[in-house]
């Protein structure tokens, strides 16, 4: 089993940045894909970002790239987002997510392919 628990949402006004922070525990994060997903109110989940177990490759959303990163630190157990110029509509609740295989960037944008899953941060852009 592996814990996720995500830090380091709040409020920003629009066109500034955040750093979400997610810690795992339970099972090295070593040979996971890790990844970030939000969902607003009323929407489904989307898809931001996935990173393979070694840093090798890397997937980002088109809605993102560019202005979102994500990293990880396998030996403290950790992934990272980097946001910046966060615009009013993206104001969600961002989840991490851990699963044990990697693959296209079409099947890393599926919820259904990460086992594990953190409780969510809000993440409120005003404008």
């Amino acid at each position: 089993q592996v814990q996720l628990v995500e830090s380091g949402g709040g409020l920003v006004q629009a066109g500034g940045s955040l750093k979400l922070s997610c810690a795992a525990s339970g099972r090295p994060l070593v040979s996971l894909a890790m990844a970030w997903f939000r969902q607003a109110p009323g929407k489904e989940r989307e898809f931001l970002t996935a990173i393979n177990h070694d840093y090798g490759s890397i997937y980002y959303a088109e809605s993102v790239k560019g202005r979102f990163t994500i990293d990880r630190d396998n030996a403290k157990n950790m992934v990272y987002l980097r946001m910046n110029s966060l615009e009013p509509e993206e104001t969600a609740v961002y989840y991490c997510a851990a699963g044990p295989r990697w693959g296209s960037i079409a099947t890393m944008a599926r919820s259904d392919e990460y086992d594990y899953w953190g409780q969510g941060t809000q993440v409120t852009v005003s404008s």
